[in-house]
């Protein structure tokens, strides 16, 4: 029985004095997968640091994040392109990418341009995406509708509503689940219960959204078993087989 994290930034600042360690700890939780998304050109080189440290546990994700998309976003397309086509073994999927109006919906154009660039890229590369969404979840639908097939992935983070859901499993996607699940407030655990779990993967997006018992601290991979947790309550099964049913679901969407 192990655990893959399919979300987590490892090569953030907020790791640089333990990184190797908060690793360790992972895999000593049985966390032995993790799949790094990148944000944008400057964490190209802890990315692949990280793959090069733990080949067999690291495995990178290459895209530009919808909020690191400026009036220069053509000039960081291009160096992420070179990236991910150059070094294509390296790559497990594109991302993270997607659309964000939580913070500034004057770049919702630009954002759009960016986010279909990197899917065509994906069905180019028949490579999955890994999606970020806030606040953006009926736009990024309806801009992968306009799509010719869907490449398939994740969304990310996912905090939706149950007919959101379905509509995202509707066009082939999973649903990326992590500490948030685990608060108080959160609506996820009763729309869950409509989900087949068949439809989910396990995420950290350390060292952001610990989950319960670290909320407000820093979040880490070796936290995925108490999001694992609980998923048992919400589907009272197993411990094993919330394990056994993510990693698989992971390991086919993201060939790892």
């Amino acid at each position: 029985m192990y655990f893959i994290d399919t979300h987590a930034h490892l090569y953030a600042q907020e790791f640089d004095t333990d990184r190797q360690q908060m690793v360790k700890r992972a895999l000593d939780a049985k966390v032995k997968k993790i799949l790094l998304p990148n944000i944008d050109s400057q964490n190209i080189e802890g990315v692949k640091q990280l793959m090069a440290d733990f080949p067999q546990n690291c495995f990178g994700i290459m895209g530009l994040h919808p909020c690191s998309v400026e009036e220069n976003f053509e000039k960081e397309l291009a160096i992420i392109k070179t990236e991910l086509y150059v070094n294509i073994k390296l790559y497990k999927a594109i991302g993270e990418i997607g659309i964000d109006l939580y913070w500034d919906k004057s770049k919702q154009e630009i954002q759009q341009k960016a986010f279909l660039e990197q899917c065509k890229w994906a069905l180019e590369l028949n490579l999955p995406i890994a999606i970020h969404t806030r606040n953006a979840t009926y736009e990024t639908i309806k801009y992968l509708k306009t799509l010719p097939t869907q490449p398939g992935g994740v969304f990310h983070c996912f905090s939706g509503s149950l007919e959101e859901a379905q509509e995202i499993i509707k066009l082939g996607y999973a649903l990326g689940i992590g500490g948030v699940v685990t608060y108080k407030n959160s609506t996820l655990p009763q729309i869950l219960k409509h989900i087949d779990l068949k439809h989910l993967i396990l995420e950290t997006d350390a060292p952001y959204l610990p989950p319960v018992p670290y909320r407000g601290k820093r979040n880490e991979s070796s936290y995925i078993p108490y999001i694992a947790e609980k998923l048992m309550d919400v589907y009272n099964v197993s411990l094993q087989t919330i394990a056994q049913q993510t990693t698989e679901n992971a390991e086919n969407i993201f060939k790892v």
